[in-house]
């Protein structure tokens, strides 16, 4: 039997990078999963199909996470179609970089709608239907410890924010049987933040494995954090980033 065999899974932000990677494992380790996403379409549908194909169960959902409807919506989609909800994950984000003195407060505001808002709201939508055994994982960043550079404040407050939601709903829901969680990735090939661009060789020169991590990293903490191997951690985080906050 699949670790995750008979569990249901949302992961917000699933059509590519990082969050495909998890929608990937864990519909490998036997989750049915419903993700989300705003403009990737083509990527999404595809993903969809790759999984059922091969015998998976998946569900692509349109949702924008700027809007709290859209992502209470997908979780109210999820839980219709698949009968219920066992393992939230956040995953969707954004980020703008820009020198201090030219954001916009419109520039706060989509950071931290996307990055900690609407992990709240799925939250907050997703505990009506989570049992005991539930799973809420964030995807923040090791950035929450480290700024590394400069043009990185609104990036850096949000997923620092995502901490204290872990740690104060970790309280809230434990006696419920619920475990919440925060993965830190650091430095992962994607088409937003590639290995071979120039700031990939400034970072892995400060990296205790100067080697960038992969989607398949992070998703393979997460099936873990997922399944029963990862019932007893909780209002902590985990941060993998090859040492580079070392």
């Amino acid at each position: 039997m699949k670790k995750l065999e008979n569990k249901i899974a949302l992961v917000t932000g699933g059509s590519r990078g990082i969050g495909a990677a998890i929608v990937r494992r864990l519909a490998a380790d036997g989750a049915k999963v419903a993700f989300t996403y705003t403009s990737s379409a083509d990527k999404a549908k595809a993903l969809a199909a790759e999984i059922n194909a091969g015998g998976g169960n998946a569900l692509a959902i349109a949702a924008d996470n700027v809007k709290p409807e859209a992502v209470i919506e997908a979780v109210r989609t999820t839980v219709q179609t698949f009968g219920g909800l066992d393992i939230l994950v956040s995953n969707a984000g954004v980020y703008i970089g820009k020198d201090f003195g030219e954001h916009t407060i419109e520039d706060y505001d989509q950071v931290m709608d996307v990055n900690v808002k609407a992990v709240f709201v799925a939250a907050l939508e997703a505990v009506k239907h989570l049992k005991s055994g539930g799973r809420i994982i964030t995807i923040g960043s090791n950035m929450a410890d480290n700024a590394l550079s400069a043009q990185t404040t609104l990036y850096t407050m949000s997923k620092s924010a995502l901490q204290g939601l872990t740690r104060g709903l970790a309280r809230d829901l434990g006696p419920k049987g619920i475990t919440v969680t925060l993965v830190q990735p650091g430095p992962v090939n994607t088409d937003m933040n590639p290995a071979d661009s120039e700031l990939a060789n400034i970072l892995r020169s400060k990296m205790a494995i100067p080697a960038y991590g992969t989607g398949e990293d992070i998703a393979g903490l997460v099936s873990f954090l997922a399944s029963e191997e990862g019932k007893y951690i909780t209002g902590s985080w985990v941060t993998i980033d090859g040492g580079l906050n070392a």
